[in-house]
């Protein structure tokens, strides 16, 4: 049995407030081969998740605590449709389609979602992560890039 705590929840939260990219998961499939990833994902305020789709696989988000923007954009990078997910507010979750293009502006320090989609695990090709958005390694494009989505 893998029981998901208050203290599991902090510990991975402390992770991704010490980890350069803030955020962390914590994996309960026991190998990245697995046919089903679960896993919890601990994200801070200003982690960058930079635009992407998964051409075959669906995603499902539950925000177990803290308050997140999910975004989903067409080929342009333009946004389509945007949501706050907030347990507090009774918005717990989402499933995102297959080949959206979708990224996250997290809202509140402590955030914590529960992530489902299909394995194995794979590193999205070139083609599946948005050209119209800025590189991970681009530190002032990211910043204003989250600002700019936080203000729609």
């Amino acid at each position: 049995m893998k029981l998901i705590t208050e203290t599991l929840l902090d510990s991975v939260t402390e992770q991704a407030k010490a980890n350069a990219r803030l955020r962390m998961n914590y994996n309960l499939h026991e190998s990245m081969d697995d046919p089903i990833h679960r896993l919890l994902n601990a994200l801070e305020p200003g982690t960058y998740l930079p635009p992407h789709r998964h051409q075959d696989k669906v995603e499902t988000y539950l925000v177990l605590r803290g308050s997140l923007l999910a975004f989903f954009f067409d080929e342009e990078g333009n946004i389509t449709e945007k949501v706050c997910l907030n347990p507090a507010d009774g918005n717990y979750g989402l499933e995102i389609p297959a080949g959206t293009w979708h990224s996250i502006v997290v809202q509140q320090s402590g955030t914590v979602i529960f992530e489902v989609k299909k394995g194995p695990y794979q590193p999205l090709p070139p083609e599946d992560l948005a050209p119209w958005a800025p590189a991970p390694t681009d530190a002032e494009g990211i910043k204003a890039y989250l600002e700019a989505l936080s203000r729609e």
